[in-house]
């Protein structure tokens, strides 16, 4: 009975895909973790407890319906399984690959909560699409009937990409916009192959491609086409340019020469792997090799900066928090696995400048965790007389990102911004104080995960073809 291959978390301990040895990796920017065997893939979905209340499914942004895809694997029946993980995920190979499953869906599994260990969620996802693709599952958008309007997509990231995918399977004529001459956004420039590998992103693209969405690269609005004409020329604009303002730090000799951006040094090393020619990173501007490398941050980004200058062959790798292990944004498998790979971790410490015109060191301040302030997180504070100086080749300055001021940079009037300077536009439709104008993901929420874009972006393609049923509706009568 196919009831029976479920329920297995007692007798069935929880087991990964293969993870290459630390030695191996460091050598390359290839995935860490292998594929599940055929056979593998449908024990660890047997584990799943298919409660009555899937807390994995509630806690995924994009509420996928985890149990039962789960329990299709275990029963062989992939290709359905495939069918369901795709109705909720436009993505679900990406997702498979970079959500925090230990912060979202693992982390609420029901027979983690009971010791049993977590259903390998995320290994399983990656394996069902993977297969699809393997097998041809994955087929070009056919919409039933073509419509004659047209909507832009300011943004090919995640968001944007979610959004054209399903405005185009509505049978909309819909064209992306991107100022990068590659599709895909911080998934194509600012998450590293070992995460990511890039031909996984082209692969949708090209699927988008196939099905009758028009991209148009490397055009910058604002300065290759106006946001006026856009609008003028679409019944409906999206707004998905995420954000790549870096955030900064306030500390002398903060300016030196060998003081990086993340966003400068991950686009590097990205497109190095594309094999494109690359100056900063071929005069070592952008390179690791051979450095004493210190990260600055704590965050996914910070992660994936201190496992990219391992692989680029740096001397060493420090990565500097300023709060302890337990209260750090970032991913604590990405902490582990950067660990493995040699990376060393300063906690409670912060920079308080830098020394030479050409950075030769971080004076770096001790830090002690005080009293909580109004969001709850103990406020770090500084160890006085605890100074000391990290000896650094090459910094990289992993704050964060923040928004760039679009109606400033676009010369757009009436684009109202929060005081955060993210675009404001309603949670659910994603309207902005502009008519037939919308917003979504990092520049409407300000920078998160790549499963909260996705979602964004499909509320908002459903928001939008409502505004064009209604445009004519009314064109209509």
């Amino acid at each position: 009975m196919a009831s029976d291959k479920m329920l297995k978390f007692t007798t069935v301990g929880r087991d990964m895909p293969d993870k290459r040895p630390p030695d191996l990796r460091r050598g390359d920017f290839a995935e860490i973790y292998g594929e599940y065997a055929t056979q593998k893939a449908g024990e660890q979905a047997g584990r799943c407890s298919q409660c009555g209340v899937p807390y994995c499914q509630s806690h995924c942004p994009l509420h996928n319906n985890i149990p039962d895809w789960l329990r299709l694997t275990a029963e062989g029946r992939l290709q359905e399984a495939y069918e369901i993980s795709q109705e909720t995920n436009t993505f679900p190979e990406i997702c498979g690959r970079i959500c925090p499953q230990d912060r979202l869906c693992e982390g609420n599994c029901v027979i983690e909560q009971a010791g049993h260990g977590t259903v390998t969620i995320g290994a399983v996802e990656k394996y069902i699409t993977d297969t699809a693709w393997d097998e041809g599952w994955v087929k070009p958008i056919t919409p039933a009937s073509e419509r004659p309007e047209k909507v832009a997509v300011i943004g090919s990231g995640p968001g944007g990409l979610a959004c054209a995918d399903m405005l185009r399977r509505a049978g909309v004529q819909v064209t992306v916009i991107d100022r990068h001459d590659r599709a895909g956004g911080l998934m194509t420039y600012g998450i590293p192959g070992f995460k990511l590998e890039k031909d996984v992103v082209m692969k949708r693209v090209r699927q988008l491609e196939e099905g009758g969405v028009t991209f148009k690269l490397n055009c910058d609005v604002g300065k290759d086409i106006t946001f006026d004409e856009i609008r003028d020329s679409h019944d409906a604009v999206l707004i998905a340019t995420g954000v790549y303002k870096t955030r900064d730090l306030q500390a002398p000799g903060v300016g030196a020469e060998g003081i990086v951006r993340a966003i400068d040094f991950l686009t590097a090393s990205n497109r190095k792997s594309f094999g494109d020619e690359v100056p900063e990173f071929e005069s070592g501007e952008l390179n690791a090799d051979g450095k004493r490398v210190v990260v600055i941050g704590g965050g996914d980004t910070a992660m994936d900066c201190v496992r990219t200058a391992i692989r680029q062959g740096a001397k060493s790798v420090k990565c500097l928090y300023r709060r302890d292990r337990e209260n750090m944004p970032g991913s604590q498998r990405e902490v582990a696995n950067a660990e493995e790979e040699g990376v060393e971790f300063a906690w409670l410490s912060a920079p308080k400048g830098f020394k030479g015109e050409r950075v030769g060191g971080v004076v770096v301040s001790k830090m002690r965790l005080g009293q909580p302030d109004a969001t709850g997180r103990q406020v770090p504070e500084v160890i006085e007389g605890a100074d000391y100086t990290e000896d650094a080749d090459l910094v990289v300055k992993a704050l964060g990102f923040e928004p760039e001021n679009l109606p400033k940079l676009w010369g757009v009037e009436g684009l109202e911004v929060t005081r955060w300077g993210t675009v404001l536009a309603d949670f659910q439709t994603h309207e902005t104080s502009l008519p037939g104008v919308y917003a979504c993901g990092d520049i409407q929420r300000g920078a998160s995960l790549v499963v909260w874009a996705i979602r964004d972006g499909r509320e908002a393609a459903q928001a939008i073809l409502a505004q064009l049923q209604g445009s004519s509706a009314m064109a209509a009568e």
